[in-house]
């Protein structure tokens, strides 16, 4: 048995969770519904990383914070929420694009059965103050990741200006704080560990069980939509994404190389707050300094969803065309806003994205109940969406990354040529 556990241990991390995905689906087609048998074993998985992933977003972003200057705080700032907004844009333009060139909603109907209940579109004043939560604890619990990124950047902050205050007895609680957040980000590291040895058997009862109970008829009906939302994220990651890295001058095959773990895991988890370890370990590995990556990709889960952005572009033309209408250059352009709008604030959860639709068609004055249609294959749908999401905030941190690098490399050269001058002097 000890020989077993340690051949398991020496696989690698991407072959374990391949195999764990390809036996997933083929046990999956072979039972059928039956396959529900594995969900516990995936069940466990999801519940494991969402027991830690609170942590993984709270002491990373308080050490990052810690660990920068406010100057640069502000500075990376500066530069990755433009990027967020422009590419969720963008996301929506090639949806839309993309939906007009095949016609997914052609020859469906409205079913008469369909429901649903339009969430409540809150104005952006309102998204604003939801973000100060008036209970810290219900923020935590209920996993509002607005709430828990604000409290958790404004007690960053204070322990930063604690830690550099004039007062020595400020500066020694805020690096007995700082020490102590520190020590309890290692242990949690240390749990990831061994949630990441389960992984492969995780991801091998989630793929088991969502291929066999995906009803067979409704993912024929809904062919085109499917493959409209398959065909755009992949245009994401071939076209758009590379476009953004090329022009920082980032090798993208060697990018892609290096994230490929948390691409394989978003799309089986259908979860980016799940995918949070295993997207800090890629970004690591993808060479995105710390202080960024800590920084950003929290901020990402909850600002930059370009996946579920992309899926409201497809998701209106589907609905304009199953009701028979044809939207005008301004009345498009007016839903690109929405659905940024829509797309940003959505939380990085399972299912996050029909909600997010029944708002842009509220908002575009749609039918809601064509929300009710895409719900049967929302699992399949949300396997892609979330790969997109996901490396979208990877690509943003590494753009930063690469900014912030050479600013680095400025700041130093006037050092060396000092250097330089005195050895020469002496």
């Amino acid at each position: 048995m000890k020989k077993i556990w340690t051949w398991y241990k020496s696989k690698s991390f991407m072959a374990k969770m391949t195999t764990g995905f390809i036996l997933g689906i083929i046990v999956g087609i072979i039972l059928g519904p039956k396959s529900s048998i594995f969900y516990p074993l995936g069940k466990l998985f999801l519940n494991l990383l969402q027991m830690i992933v609170i942590p993984l977003v709270i002491l990373p972003l308080i050490v990052a914070v810690n660990n920068s200057h406010p100057k640069e705080l502000g500075r990376i700032g500066l530069k990755i929420f433009p990027f967020y907004l422009v590419s969720t844009a963008v996301a929506v333009i090639l949806g839309i694009i993309l939906a007009k060139w095949t016609n997914p909603g052609v020859g469906l109907t409205l079913p008469n059965t369909a429901s649903v209940t339009a969430p409540e579109s809150p104005s952006f004043i309102n998204t604003l103050l939801n973000m100060v939560p008036t209970n810290i604890f219900h923020a935590l619990t209920s996993g509002d990741l607005l709430a828990i990124v604000f409290i958790t950047l404004v007690g960053g902050l204070a322990i930063l200006f604690m830690r550099h205050s004039e007062d020595a007895k400020q500066r020694e609680l805020g690096d007995l704080l700082y020490n102590v957040l520190q020590g309890c980000n290692e242990a949690v590291t240390k749990i990831l560990a061994g949630v990441l040895l389960y992984a492969p058997i995780g991801v091998f009862g989630i793929t088991a069980n969502t291929f066999g109970s995906q009803g067979i008829e409704t993912v024929i009906v809904l062919s085109k939509f499917i493959a409209t939302s398959y065909l755009g994220v992949i245009l994401l990651l071939v076209l758009v994404y590379p476009i953004f890295l090329k022009a920082f001058r980032v090798k993208v095959i060697q990018f892609y190389k290096n994230i490929k773990e948390a691409m394989l895991t978003a799309f089986v988890t259908s979860s980016s707050i799940g995918t949070l370890p295993i997207t800090f370990k890629c970004a690591e590995k993808a060479g995105i300094s710390e202080k960024v990556s800590r920084l950003t990709l929290p901020l990402g889960l909850a600002f930059n969803l370009n996946g579920t952005a992309l899926r409201f572009g497809v998701a209106v033309i589907f609905a304009s065309e199953i009701i028979g209408i044809t939207l005008s250059i301004p009345e498009l352009a007016t839903i690109v806003i929405i659905s940024t709008l829509a797309a940003v604030g959505t939380a990085g959860v399972p299912g996050a994205g029909l909600i997010g639709m029944s708002i842009v068609f509220s908002q575009a004055n749609l039918p809601i109940e064509i929300v009710a249609l895409t719900a049967g294959v929302n699992v399949i749908l949300d396997m892609i969406f979330t790969c997109g999401n996901v490396v979208g905030d990877l690509v943003g941190a590494k753009i930063v990354d690469q900014t912030e690098q050479k600013l680095e490399l400025q700041d130093s050269e006037p050092n060396v040529d000092t250097n330089t001058s005195s050895k020469i002097l002496t």
